[in-house]
This record gives structure tokens, C-alpha cells and sequence, in this order.
């Protein structure tokens, strides 16, 4: 019995060793995964910090920023990386409640913001220095879907800042001259800034740092006034009354903890304290991160190892010298000749295939096509916008809303002919309108309607020239599989660079997502035409166009029509998608609550998604039906109730 006594309080005392030579860790610290760079970066030290050289356990927890902000507060996490202060209310109010601290100062000087113009748009107007110069320059800045008026980049969607930019356009008159344009997502508006500089074109924008852009491009802000801080939080409030102009605050960034974790780790909360980067630093890492295509923690682990004398006046010399031993540094700082165990099985892994990466390449390729081309492709924008999306989208706002109800009401009772199905339609299109959701409705149908008129005109030839070729089949089916497996977001980046942000872009999206359903449909439709019938016609003389005009599409257009109502209820899939790059509609109200966590917000724009999806599918299925079922459908609507 002593034996076992003795054996257990050895295996305890071995266990608690490493733990009592570090932070005395009592369970693994869960850090929010964040997903912009700079907090990836910093999470990345303070992760290798606290595992390498204070041996505890790390765990991260994906979510969105109020997400992560509410975990903390409960302490369901414990620290997140990177905090604007003063941006997030859930997080002021956890602070106020003593559940969260924000502490240390990460960024010397704080995180500076403003609205910005390349540099080389203030050397060829002297005069452009000011907000207040803008009026006078409202030609450089010509919005391609309103050239009446000037555009203006807001920040992404759900995000504080674009509140107070929206007031401040206001608030400065520049409102009736400048369209507020949102990009969705930051990765849009980082490339509409990188698509103007490519082609040394005029933007004007709102930016922030630290960001990997500012040191990449020369970016000038423009001038405001000074900061005062009682109109600041005024124009914080969307409902905001005050009509003032107040210059941007720095805002200090630093570490958010919960409180439990500070009493806990208090060796850990010292460290977090002392942990700060200058602007270039931080800029600059995030650059490199992000040109090197590293994740947060392999960047943090190259500026440790090639900065040691930074982190070392952070942490404890027990601290230092392990994290050295960690990243194979010798005491004095160098590299020691030894490597650690991650890169030996990284270069392990690396030396098992041969680098046939196209990434380089491929960039090069598209910054060349954007600079030589670019004015090429923003001309077919201009002509979609021009000729397609926005004459459509006149048409729809110009129309009555009752009138538009009344019309689906009635296509749905011809399409289906049941009463309540016609009824339930314009009770769906009321609904959303009562939920102040039209005009996303029409800003939604105008780019649904485009963009399978576009894809009709396109995919249906294809189709039939691949009925009637074997050889164009083999070539056009691999290209139609990668259509519809390749991530949306990966053709999203050139479309993006190459047409700009907004409508356009995502038309091409979503025409490149709905066209292999109905080029498909259409193709296997006319091959499954009766051989006999087709027979039968050439022996009546008639011509190739003859029987395809007469014998195989009416004999294919229940297989054409399904097609057709494929690629609706796929362009309808894409509306949240193109809300990410700029495209307004009902997507972006599902994109603003899910940055904002606005429940309601998203459950009333997603049920208006779900009437609209299921209006379009029961009324072009309908139409869909051959013949005779067609025939049955409307019979059977002409019989009596009861």
C-alpha cells in the first residue's frame, strides 16, 4: 500500500513540475481566433509566448467579433489578441461589469483611421488636402453605377465604423454628392484600393491601420478637424442629432482578458502588458504575412525569431531562455545550429514533393492583365451597368409595389392554379415589404433577373451545340465541373480586380455559378429527343435548323425549363455571396447580422429569401411541365371546390 502511496505522489510531483517552472497553468487558455491579420499576428506571439515559454496549454475558438466578445465576457474564453478600445459595446459593458480588461498598449501611438486617397491623387491636385476640397474634385471619383454623383468606399458592412462614416457624410454636406458605396468585406475593399493603384486611378476611401496596404501603398489621409470627443459620439448613433465634424480618434489597441484569467495567470497579465510593436513593425509583418501567404502563428514565429531583442525585455530571463531554446536561438539572440523540431518535419515535408506552385505566376498574370486591361474590363462594367442591371432596376423601383404584388399573385395562380398558392405569393411579397425590406427585394431581383437573362443567352447555345458534338462535349464537361466546384471565392478575386466592386462583379459570379445546370439540362434534353421522331423529319425534308427548331427544343423544354429554374434557385443562392463584394439586396442584410450578431436583423432577411426562393421555384416548375402534365395542371384547376 505505501509503494502505491509513494508511486502516485511521484507521478503527481512529475506532472505539477513543469507546470510550477512556468505560469502555474491550471487548465489550457482559449484564445479567440480572430480573422484579420493583425490580430492573427499578435495572437500568434502571445500564443508562442505562453506555450514556448511559459509551457501552458493553448486551445482557439472560432467566431465572429461580438461572438467573441460575449465569450470572454463569460469567460468561455479567456483572451482575445487584438481589441480596438472603446469599439465594441458588448465589450465596454463587460468592462463596466468587471467580467473583462483590456490591458497593455500593442500598437505605439494607437491605430490611426481617416479617409484616404492614393498619394498620387494629392500631387496632381494641389488643391485636394481637405474634406472640405472635395466638392471641388467630384470628377475624379465618378460612382460607374451613378455617374450623376461621386462615390465614396465606406468601411464593410456590420461594422461601427460604417455608422459614423455614413454621418460624417452627412453631416459634411458631401452626402448629396457622394454615393455611400459599401464593399461587404474587407478583402473587397482591399481590392478595389489595390485594383485603383494598379491602374493609377482615383479612389477615395476609408482606411485604417495597422494593415498590411499602408505598407504597401503610399496612402494620403485627408485632412479634418481636430477630434472632439462630445461629436464623436454622436456620430456614433445611427439616430445621432448633433450636426458636427469632429476629426477620427486614435484608438489604443490592446489585450482583452477575462477576469478570471488575470487572478488566475497573473505572470501572464504581466507580460501581456509589456507587449508592443511600433506601427511599421506591425504594418510591415503584416505584409510580409500576408505576401508570403502565412498564418498568423508561422509570421509570429519568423518575427520572434528574427527580433529577439523585442520580446525579451517582455518576459522573465526563465521565460526568454526557453522560448530561445524553442525557436533555436543560442543566449546571446543568433540562430544556434540546431533546429527545432516543427522545422525539421516542415522541411522533411517540403523536400517530398518538388515546388510546382502557379501562385507567383498567377498573381503576375492577373496584376499585368489589370494593368494593361483594366480599362477594358471597367468599359464592359460600365456597358453592364449601363445596358442590363441598372435599366432593369429603374424599371422595378418605378412600378408600385402593389402592382408588382398583384402580377406575382396572378402568374402564381396561372403557373400552379391553386388559389391559396396565389394568395400565399402576395401575402410573401406584402410580408417583406412590411419587414422594410423592398427595396433590397428590388435591388435583389433586378441582378436575379440579369443575371439568367445572361446565363438563358448564354447557356442555352452551348447546350444545343454540345447535343449535336461529341468532341465539344469531352472538351466543355471538365470546364462545366470546375464551374460548379471551384469556390465562389476563388474566381471572386480576379472578377473583383479586374470589374471593380459592386453589381457587376457579382453578375459575373453569379453567371458563372448557374451556367453548367442549364448547359447540361439543355445538352442531355435534346440528346434524349425519340431518335424516331428526328427520323421522321428528315424524311419530310426539313433542314437542320428546321428540326431543331420544331422537333427537338419543344420536344427538350421540359428538361430546358428545369434547367432554367436551376439556374434561378442557384443566381438566388448567390445574393448573400454578392453581398460580400458590394452588391446590394437582401444579402447584405444577412451579412450586417451576422457581423452584428443582429438576430432579428437576419431572421427577417432570410425568411424574405426563403419567399422569394420558393415563389421562383413553384411558378417556373409550373411553366416547366410538358405538355399534357401542363394540360392536367390546368384542369384541375378548373374544377369546382368541394
Amino acid at each position: 500500500m505505501r509503494q502505491w502511496i509513494a508511486l502516485s505522489l511521484l507521478c503527481m510531483s512529475a506532472l505539477l513540475l513543469p507546470v510550477s517552472a512556468s505560469a502555474a497553468c491550471e487548465s489550457p487558455i482559449k484564445f479567440g481566433a480572430l480573422t484579420w491579420e493583425s490580430g492573427q499576428f499578435t495572437s500568434g506571439i502571445l500564443r508562442h509566448i505562453v506555450e514556448d515559454g511559459y509551457g501552458c496549454t493553448v486551445e482557439e475558438v472560432p467566431g465572429a467579433g461580438p461572438a467573441l466578445d460575449t465569450a470572454l465576457s463569460q469567460n468561455d474564453i479567456q483572451v482575445i489578441g487584438e481589441q480596438w478600445v472603446g469599439r465594441s459595446p458588448i465589450m465596454e459593458k463587460a468592462i463596466e461589469q468587471n467580467k473583462v480588461a483590456i490591458i497593455g498598449d500593442t500598437l505605439k501611438g494607437g491605430a490611426t483611421q481617416g479617409w484616404y486617397v492614393p498619394r498620387y491623387v494629392l500631387e496632381e491636385n494641389p488643391g485636394l488636402r481637405s474634406y472640405q476640397d472635395l466638392p471641388k474634385y467630384t470628377e475624379l471619383f465618378k460612382d460607374p453605377e451613378d455617374p450623376g454623383k461621386s462615390r465614396f468606399m465606406n468601411c464593410p458592412s456590420g461594422w461601427t465604423c460604417e455608422i459614423f462614416n455614413t454621418r460624417l457624410l452627412k453631416t459634411t454636406g458631401l452626402d448629396s454628392l457622394f454615393n455611400n458605396a459599401h464593399p461587404g468585406t474587407g478583402a473587397a475593399l482591399d481590392a478595389e484600393i489595390a485594383s485603383a493603384f494598379e491602374q493609377h486611378k482615383p479612389l477615395l476611401f476609408y482606411y485604417w491601420q495597422p494593415t498590411g496596404l499602408m505598407a504597401k501603398y503610399d496612402l494620403a489621409p485627408l485632412e479634418f478637424p481636430a477630434y472632439e470627443d462630445a461629436c464623436w459620439q454622436n456620430l456614433l448613433l445611427a439616430d445621432g442629432k448633433m450636426d458636427c465634424v469632429s476629426g477620427f480618434p486614435v484608438s489604443p489597441l490592446g489585450i482583452a482578458v477575462s477576469t478570471p484569467f488575470v487572478e488566475s495567470n497573473p505572470a501572464l497579465a504581466n507580460v501581456f502588458e509589456k507587449v508592443q510593436f511600433t506601427s511599421d513593425e506591425l504594418n510591415g509583418a503584416i505584409l510580409e504575412m500576408s505576401e508570403s501567404k502565412r498564418t498568423g502563428d508561422e509570421q509570429a514565429m519568423v518575427f520572434l525569431r528574427d527580433n529577439p531583442e523585442v520580446w525579451q525585455a517582455w518576459l522573465s530571463d526563465e521565460a526568454a531562455t526557453n522560448l530561445a531554446t524553442k525557436l533555436g536561438l543560442n543566449s546571446t539572440g543568433a540562430t544556434s545550429t540546431g533546429t527545432t523540431t516543427s522545422s525539421i518535419n516542415a522541411s522533411a515535408l517540403a523536400s517530398s514533393f518538388p515546388s510546382w506552385s502557379l501562385e507567383t505566376p498567377l498573381n503576375n498574370a492577373l496584376a499585368n492583365v489589370v494593368q494593361n486591361y483594366g480599362d477594358v474590363f471597367r468599359t464592359i462594367s460600365t456597358m453592364a451597368l449601363t445596358y442590363l442591371l441598372l435599366p432593369i432596376e429603374r424599371l422595378l423601383t418605378v412600378i408600385p409595389p402593389w402592382l408588382i404584388i398583384a402580377f406575382v399573385t396572378v402568374l402564381g395562380w396561372l403557373g400552379v392554379r391553386k388559389i391559396w398558392f396565389a394568395l400565399a405569393c402576395g401575402a410573401g411579397l406584402f410580408l417583406i415589404g412590411a419587414f422594410g425590406l423592398w427595396g433590397a427585394l428590388i435591388d435583389t431581383l433586378a441582378l436575379l433577373i440579369v443575371s439568367v437573362l445572361v446565363t438563358v443567352v448564354i447557356g442555352i447555345p452551348i447546350g444545343i451545340a454540345m447535343s449535336g458534338s461529341k468532341l465539344l462535349r469531352k472538351i466543355v464537361t471538365p470546364v462545366l465541373d470546375i464551374m460548379q466546384t471551384m469556390p465562389s471565392f476563388v474566381y471572386l478575386i480576379p472578377v473583383l480586380m479586374l470589374f471593380g466592386i459592386g453589381k457587376v462583379p457579382a453578375l459575373f459570379a453569379t453567371v458563372i455559378y448557374a451556367l453548367p445546370p442549364l448547359i447540361r439540362l439543355t445538352t442531355l434534353g435534346i440528346t434524349q429527343v425519340n431518335h424516331e421522331m428526328v427520323e421522321a423529319g428528315r424524311s419530310f425534308g426539313s433542314t437542320h435548323l428546321q428540326l431543331l427548331l420544331w422537333i427537338k427544343l419543344p420536344q427538350a423544354l421540359p428538361s430546358i425549363m428545369a434547367g432554367i429554374n436551376q439556374a434561378v434557385m442557384m443566381s438566388l443562392a448567390m445574393v448573400v455571396l454578392a453581398s460580400m463584394i458590394g452588391a446590394p439586396g437582401l444579402g447584405e442584410d444577412v451579412l450586417q447580422s451576422i457581423q452584428t450578431l443582429n438576430i432579428g436583423q437576419g431572421l427577417q432577411a432570410g425568411t424574405a429569401i426563403v419567399i422569394v426562393a420558393i415563389i421562383i421555384d413553384r411558378i417556373t416548375q409550373a411553366f416547366g411541365q410538358g405538355k399534357r402534365t401542363r394540360q392536367k395542371t390546368i384542369e384541375a384547376g378548373r374544377r369546382p371546390i368541394g
